[in-house]
């Protein structure tokens, strides 16, 4: 019996490796000034009909992980709720991908560090749809500091109510509206077991996700519904150029295994599997997607 070759690609080349060109933005950055252009499955993702009739809320979700996300969800079948906080022409690029899929997005932009916004979102979801079956909590801002004295109170207040109090206000809102077999998905980091101190309050917010994780999976069961979340590790998003200096965007995520960062793309088919009936059997788990920088 023959078989047909299958090309094999080096896993190092499917995003471009460092050195980036010289950039810098403002928080909380925008696809549209980034160079290269992060890849978000546009052209490559392929759906197969795993989240047919869903309906995903999705935070973060004008750029970076967020839109490759809602474009993989879109092609599966889901119809999109995409928060964001004031990046328009991000979002509507990302609403144009879910309709070109054929399916309905709905753009709502606010502060999710608010709860009233975060009620909203859940309400407005059941406003457009009568359901929530996904909700992903993707997210979140850094700032970077040398010394603990520089992190103002209120710009520490904001990392948390917006990386962490967020998940919190929309889980409370939406789980006992959520029907069985429902899944949340956070979106935590390598930061959270290997933080970098320049980032203390963003590594501090992810290993409170960790843990936020866990304890409401057991909590979520009661009602079937599964709660996990993905740590990725360098990726190739807006936060990066609104976040550090040139020099270090240049060569950023040069010290994975693969030698550069990940690009969305490459992480979606990881949301996909714990948002479908696929990953019936995963709750409570912490997906790596470091780039083979190990998780403990």
């Amino acid at each position: 019996m023959k078989h047909t070759p299958v090309e094999t690609v080096d896993p190092r080349t499917k995003g471009e490796k460092p050195p980036f060109p010289a950039q810098n933005q403002e928080l909380p950055g925008t696809e549209q000034e980034m160079s290269p252009k992060p890849d978000h499955g546009e052209k490559s993702y392929r759906g197969y009909g795993r989240l047919q009739g869903k309906v995903a809320l999705i935070t973060g979700a004008d750029s970076g992980i967020g839109r490759a996300v809602a474009i993989a969800y879109a092609r599966e079948g889901a119809d999109v709720l995409i928060s964001f906080l004031n990046e328009q022409e991000d979002a509507e690029e990302t609403g144009s991908w879910v309709r070109e899929a054929g399916r309905r997005p709905v753009l709502a932009p606010g502060d999710i560090g608010e709860e009233p916004h975060c009620r909203e979102l859940v309400d407005r979801a059941f406003r457009e749809w009568g359901r929530l079956d996904i909700l992903v909590n993707n997210a979140g801002i850094q700032t970077k500091h040398q010394h603990i004295e520089e992190w103002s109170p209120e710009e520490w207040d904001r990392t948390f109510k917006t990386n962490i109090y967020a998940m919190f206000y929309l889980a409370r809102h939406a789980l006992p509206r959520m029907q069985t077999g429902g899944s949340i998905i956070n979106t935590a980091s390598v930061q959270a077991y290997q933080p970098n101190p320049e980032l203390l309050a963003y590594a501090a917010t992810k290993g409170a996700i960790v843990t936020f994780t866990k304890a409401l999976a057991s909590m979520a069961m009661e009602g079937g519904i599964r709660v996990n979340a993905v740590a990725p590790g360098p990726v190739w998003t807006p936060l990066i150029p609104a976040s550090f200096e040139e020099d270090k965007v240049k060569n950023f995520g040069e010290k994975s295994l693969l030698g550069r960062p990940a690009q969305p793309a490459e992480l979606a088919p990881v949301y996909v599997f714990l948002a479908s009936p696929e990953s019936s059997y995963v709750t409570g788990s912490v997906v790596d997607m470091t780039g083979g920088r190990m998780l403990p």
